[in-house]
């Protein structure tokens, strides 16, 4: 069941279109929102929509989000509750790109397993040639429970190739790029979950990009 949690527009909906003239770009899993709310301060002309199927998180940065711009506020933000199993059919098609970063728990699970439900709802997201970003960070030894409890796939490069990538073609999507992100280069997504990982240099960060065709 998808829940809307906020218009960050601060107005009705009715009087304001929102700005999209860029593209509209969507994090799925977005946690407490840090990514979206920056990325769509520095990009007003694009609409940006966080989701995850865990809205506490979410309640301060959503209302940071409804202020004026001049006080931080992001007329071009919104944020809904939804899992990535169930996502509004409004949003079919609309997005130009689609980002999840360090997903974790049930959404790490389907996303490196490939799981075709979930690779079908995010295609049906996706607007032509829109682009898919993964970025998944896994430390063999710290993560070791969590690896064990949701049984996760060694992310061997044979792994990526001969399995998950196939998968993600067969869903609808052509494989642009993939490889390891360096620690410096963490910082740019501004997520709390990134922030922590800073200095772990044990956990292999790998990206993924693909675009919907």
């Amino acid at each position: 069941m998808e829940v809307p949690f906020n218009n960050s527009t601060g107005k009705n909906s009715e009087d304001v279109s929102p700005p999209t003239g860029e593209g509209v770009v969507m994090d799925i899993g977005t946690g407490d929102g840090r990514f979206a709310y920056r990325t769509a301060r520095e990009n007003p002309n694009r609409f940006f929509i966080g989701i995850d199927a865990n809205a506490k998180p979410l309640e301060k940065i959503s209302m940071k989000a409804t202020r004026k711009i001049q006080k931080g506020g992001a007329p071009n933000l919104l944020f809904v509750q939804a899992a990535i199993e169930d996502l509004p059919e409004e949003f079919d098609s609309a997005a130009d790109e689609v980002h999840i970063h360090f997903p974790w728990g049930s959404l790490l699970q389907t996303v490196l397993a490939g799981e075709a439900t979930v690779l079908q709802s995010l295609r049906r997201m996706c607007a032509p040639e829109a682009l898919l970003e993964i970025i998944v960070g896994i430390d063999p030894e710290r993560d070791r429970s969590e690896i064990e409890r949701l049984g996760l796939a060694d992310l061997s490069s044979e792994y990526l190739a001969n399995s998950l990538i196939p998968k993600y073609e067969s869903a609808g999507f052509e494989m642009i790029e993939s490889g390891l992100l360096d620690s410096h280069e963490w910082a740019r997504l501004e997520t709390s979950w990134a922030r922590k990982l800073r200095g772990n240099e044990g956990r292999r960060v790998i990206f993924l990009i693909f675009r919907a065709v």
